[in-house]
């Protein structure tokens, strides 16, 4: 009888081991190795898993971008380039309750109304409770087929009798092959059923949407490799404390990166938002000493968002640099560098900073509004209130130039804005329709205050 092969996989990365360890060599965590049965492929499976697609030239292949399957919801259209190229793999994660789940329901039934058939496989929610969920966002479409499956098998043996026009995965941690004995959500059985369900994407020219649970850090749970067999990678961002919804994109083979949907959350579901720079701006208080504007690029698109700072004395102890929508590490570096080149007094102050309405920012473009913020905080003055903030800082203190600049200035005006402070080495293109925005060039944070106040 033949000896069954085992190895250890960590069900946090994926990472695979020949022994058990206590902590995993690659994502650092804690007791998360599992033994799981090594199954061997044999010729046939090996056989079945080839696309048996002829090589041909790349001048006889015929592609059109005008071929993407439009979802009727702009701003999911704009966060997966355009809209759904046919045969691609999209994983979407988030938090638990944030909206994943209604966001696409929502998506079957714009699809569905075009004449689409769209079929719902759900391996979380009975028939009941969907339909409980479709009352509430208007999903009763006859061609939404909804369909309660855990097994891969009678997954993909449903598609292949119904040839729907999309299918929706929800979610891929409780599908499971009757072919390998681990327990659903372990790290073979994502394997094995997301790669089963790329390549019926593939073979079929099917899309499909596959919903992901996430870690405690945010992250998608389960091996890392399956962020890497999908075309598609978006997160699902927001909190409790707020009404509105970011779907962020990680990775997009057909279109750009880090672009971004706002939605907003109501009764009757999740409602797109054509202006975020105005729902981010929405409540920001006129003459508020610690805040200013700044407009960020999420992808394609540039968005005006407000960051605030609190910088207190400390006391004792010592000094704490709290973060919310920035990175930490680089609020720190900026403190020091606005104290040895301006010489203000921060290392014995404590330093809060919050993007306002919980986004999160991550370019180099929002160091200068950082800054600012910081010393109109110090200072207890407040910064104009028609005023955007925009531009990188070095270590010596020097301000450099940032991409897309025209598109920044442009946004800030729509939005009402009189007086932008940039880089100095910034120049507008020729294209850039001439704006009432007071452009103020600055090489060094030295010369930062005599504009700001």
């Amino acid at each position: 009888m033949k000896k069954t092969k085992t190895a250890f996989f960590c069900q946090n990365c994926g990472h695979q081991s020949a022994k058990w360890l206590g902590k995993c060599p690659s994502c650092d965590e804690w007791n998360q190795f599992v033994e799981e049965e090594m199954r061997d492929i044999s010729p046939g499976d090996s056989l079945e898993a080839w696309l048996n697609e002829e090589p041909i030239s790349i001048d006889t292949i015929e592609a059109d971008e005008r071929d993407r399957l439009l979802t009727g919801i702009a701003e999911i259209d704009r966060v997966l380039g355009g809209g759904i190229v046919g045969g691609s793999a999209i994983l979407i994660g988030g938090d638990p309750g944030i909206g994943k789940s209604t966001l696409l329901l929502q998506v079957m039934q714009k699809l569905a109304d075009n004449g689409l058939v769209a079929l719902y496989v759900s391996g979380e929610e009975s028939a009941t409770q969907i339909k409980l969920r479709g009352k509430r966002v208007g999903a009763s479409s006859k061609n939404l087929i909804v369909f309660v499956e855990v097994s891969l098998e009678n997954i993909l043996k449903h598609i292949k009798e119904i040839n729907p026009g999309i299918v929706v995965i929800d979610s891929i941690q409780t599908v499971y092959s009757s072919v390998l004995t681990s327990a659903p959500g372990s790290v073979s059985q994502i394997r094995e059923a997301s790669g089963k369900l790329i390549l019926m994407s593939k073979k079929t020219g099917i899309p499909i949407f596959l919903i992901g649970h996430v870690t405690k850090e945010g992250a998608i749970a389960g091996p890392k490799i399956l962020e890497h067999m999908v075309d598609t990678v978006l997160y699902f961002e927001g909190d409790s404390g707020h009404t509105f919804r970011i779907v962020r994109n990680v990775k997009n083979r057909y279109g750009p990166t880090n672009e971004i949907g706002v939605f907003e959350m109501r009764e009757s579901g999740l409602v797109e938002v054509s202006n975020p720079s105005a729902l981010f701006l929405s409540e920001r208080p006129k003459g508020a000493v610690g805040s200013v504007v700044v407009p960020s690029m999420e992808g394609t698109r540039p968005v005006l968002v407000e960051i605030q700072s609190l910088v207190s004395e400390n006391t004792f102890g010592i000094p704490r640099r709290t973060t919310i929508g920035v990175d930490r590490n680089r609020v720190s570096l900026l403190a020091a560098v606005v104290e040895k080149v301006c010489g203000l007094h921060l290392g014995n102050h404590d330093i809060f900073i919050n993007v306002a309405g919980g986004v999160k920012l991550d370019e180099p473009a929002v160091d200068l509004g950082i800054i600012s913020s910081m010393m109109s905080s110090f200072l207890d003055r407040s910064i104009d209130f028609g005023t955007v903030v925009c531009g990188e800082v070095g270590l010596t203190g020097e301000v450099r130039g940032v991409g897309r600049m025209d598109e920044r200035i442009k946004e800030a005006s729509r939005m009402g804005f009189n007086r932008c402070i940039l880089p100095g080495g910034t120049s507008s293109s020729n294209n850039l329709p001439e704006t009432e925005m007071t452009r103020i060039n600055i090489d060094s944070i030295r010369k930062l205050p005599e504009h700001l106040f």
